[in-house]
């Protein structure tokens, strides 16, 4: 965690994201609030707080669209949503958190019991609402996360959604600078939550791709297509990572190699 700095600012994190869920619930709901633009306000703060840095590539969506992703943490909807508001999809278990699932009801997340076909089809009824009604739709349709170093077949449900609203599909690459960022295997929330909260600075790179357009195609024919751009995005990604480091300048100094990180 990186020493006693580490583990300061790790409390300080802690506490920050504890009064950040006090400040949503006393907001409250109500027609004066916008659901996801008050999350897209809060997850941005948590971001700036938690030393998440975002670097963007491509052009982020400026009308109502359905953002489909790659998951590797659960930063990836930190870093998304604080960039573009939108309704996220989430598993069912978040809105029996405490504290958490009360601020997740309040702004709009969309709670999905993957076990139960009957939540997926109410819940893809919400965002086909959501979408009719001009907002944006975030979802991470390999319903899991990996390490990033590959892109699992895509759940078809919000692209049919996405074809009944006629909204744009964007594509979204994430990658970390830290393989330590994916949050995968047996691990649990808070060890590797408090581990991530102590570092100095996480890097992400967000790659948006051009905007699709659902026309009459099937959903299943849509889903593939987003999951081969953000494959091709990841590729890219790497090739522009491995060309700078071909390039990169060696310090003036001899320090020592750093260990990698651990996954």
């Amino acid at each position: 965690m990186g020493g006693l700095g580490g583990w300061i600012r790790c409390a300080r994190r802690v506490v920050v994201t504890g009064g950040t869920v006090a400040h949503q619930l006393a907001l409250g709901t109500g027609a004066a609030i916008d659901p996801a633009a008050s999350l897209s306000r809060a997850l941005a703060h948590l971001a700036r707080e938690h030393g998440l840095s975002i670097e963007v590539v491509g052009e982020l969506p400026r009308r109502p669209c359905v953002l489909v992703a790659n998951h590797v943490s659960y930063l990836d909807p930190i870093a998304l949503l604080a960039l573009v508001p939108a309704h996220p999809l989430c598993k069912g278990e978040v809105g029996r958190w405490p504290l958490i699932g009360a601020v997740a009801r309040a702004r709009g997340v969309l709670l999905v019991d993957r076990a139960c076909a009957w939540s997926g089809a109410r819940v893809l009824r919400r965002a086909l609402a959501a979408l009719r009604a001009g907002s944006s739709v975030l979802n991470f349709p390999e319903g899991t996360t990996t390490r990033g170093d590959q892109v699992l077949p895509f759940r078809r449900g919000i692209f049919g959604a996405a074809a009944l609203a006629q909204v744009p599909i964007v594509p979204v690459a994430l990658s970390y600078a830290d393989p330590g960022a994916a949050w995968v295997g047996d691990e649990t929330f808070v060890p590797h939550y408090l581990r991530t909260a102590g570092k100095e600075r996480v890097a992400v790179r967000a790659a948006f791709g051009a905007p699709m357009w659902p026309g009459r195609r099937a959903a299943a024919e849509l889903a593939a297509e987003a999951r081969q751009r953000i494959l091709t995005l990841l590729e890219l990604e790497r090739s522009h990572h491995v060309a700078a480091e071909r390039v990169r300048v060696p310090e003036a100094r001899p320090d020592p190699v750093l260990p990698a990180a651990v996954g």
